[in-house]
Order: structure tokens, then sequence, then C-alpha cells
């Protein structure tokens, strides 16, 4: 996959290099010269173009007629949505990717501005934050539909309700699909008759409004 990455930060430098050590084709659109010089010391020369993201002539140069992704990860959310824009309404590329610093300015990255997913940092991050402080041994693993839904990992507590009821018999919330039973005889993948056992390790899909209900069902009763 052909990804451009407009903004040489922390951020698109990082995203670079995994996308790279994933195997994919990468250009980095960077307009500053000290942050330039940043990039040289850990990225492949031909991947750095040098120029500014929002000039159309800038993105040409650097392939985005091309690229299947864009990703415009920029400290500035005015200059992330200018080059959102100009990806998808007069280059046309199939995903764009936008990131949010400022949560206020979320509201402006909706797909009539171009863009396809909107990367709220502080939003996610205090998401998190405040979901791992309410939902005890409960690990979230993966974030998933912009935070949406959640892989999570939980271990079934000795005194929880759920303790020696078939999976058929537990009142799981309505969008929570079990997805695997870790215990010491190995991965279960559960089924209508399958006994949850205590200290069992329960991997689970579920959407971030019913977390603190599968958390109640599987912990401490």
């Amino acid at each position: 996959m052909y990804v451009l990455i407009v903004g040489g930060g922390k951020v698109g430098g990082h995203l670079a290099r995994l996308l790279l050590d994933g195997q994919h084709r990468v250009k980095l659109v960077e307009v500053r010269d000290e942050q330039i010089s940043t990039l040289q010391a850990d990225l492949p020369a031909e991947v750095i173009v040098r120029g500014n993201g929002t000039d159309p002539s800038v993105l040409e140069a650097a392939g985005v007629r091309q690229a299947q992704v864009l990703a415009a990860v920029t400290g500035d959310d005015e200059v992330n949505l200018v080059i959102a824009t100009l990806a998808r309404f007069e280059f046309n590329v199939a995903r764009v990717i936008a990131r949010v610093n400022n949560p206020k300015n979320a509201w402006m990255f909706t797909s009539e501005m171009g863009v396809d997913v909107a990367l709220d940092q502080a939003d996610l991050m205090a998401r998190l934050i405040a979901e791992e402080m309410s939902l005890g041994d409960m690990m979230t693993l993966v974030k998933l539909r912009k935070g949406q839904y959640s892989l999570v990992e939980e271990k079934v507590h000795p005194e929880s309700l759920v303790v020696n009821k078939a999976v058929r018999d537990v009142p799981f919330p309505e969008k929570c699909m079990l997805l695997a039973i870790l215990r010491k005889s190995g991965m279960i993948i559960p089924r209508g008759e399958t006994i949850l056992q205590p200290a069992d390790e329960v991997l689970a899909l579920v959407h971030q409004s019913q977390l603190a209900q599968l958390n109640a069902l599987l912990g401490k009763s």
C-alpha cells in the first residue's frame, strides 16, 4: 500500500517508520528545515519530501495521485483540514485520515471536509484514562471504529455471578461478543454450553457504552 503522510513531527515520523517496517510504500511531506534534519536521522532520504503540504504541486510531486491513503498529521488543525480537502476533492484519494489537535475543532473533521477518519488524540486519551479508572481489572487491548468498540480482556472473578454458568445462561450485553476464553488448558472458543470458571480470561468485543455492564458481570458480585 502507498501511504502519503503530511506532517513530520513525532506522530508523522513514528507513523512513517511503522509503515516502512510493515513493508508499505511511504512518502512524508514536511516543510520545516529543522524537523527534516531530525527525520533524516531515522528515515531513508527518498521517503522525505520537502515542502508545504497545503500546496497542491507539493502533494502531486509526492505522488498523491498514486496514494491509497493520506494521513494529515501536522500540529495545526486548519492545515490538516486543508490537506484533507485537497486530498479528497482535488486528488480523489480513497482514504483520508486527519489528526485533531484541539478537541473543540473535532466537529469540523467530517466527510463533507474530505475526512474519513478523524483521530482526536486528546479525546481518545481522556476516555481511555476514565475507562481504566472505572473498570477495575478489565484491560483494553484495541480500540476500533473511532473508539466505539473495544477488544477487552478480563479475568472472571471467583465471586462473579457468571462462575459455573454456561455461556448461554449469562445475560451478556446486547452489543458484546465473546471471542475466546483463555484457561490453563489453553484457548477455548466459547459455545453455548461452555462453562465459565474462576480465573478464566475472557476476550470480548464490546461497545463502549456497555463496558461497565460487562465488567459488572465478570467482576466481583
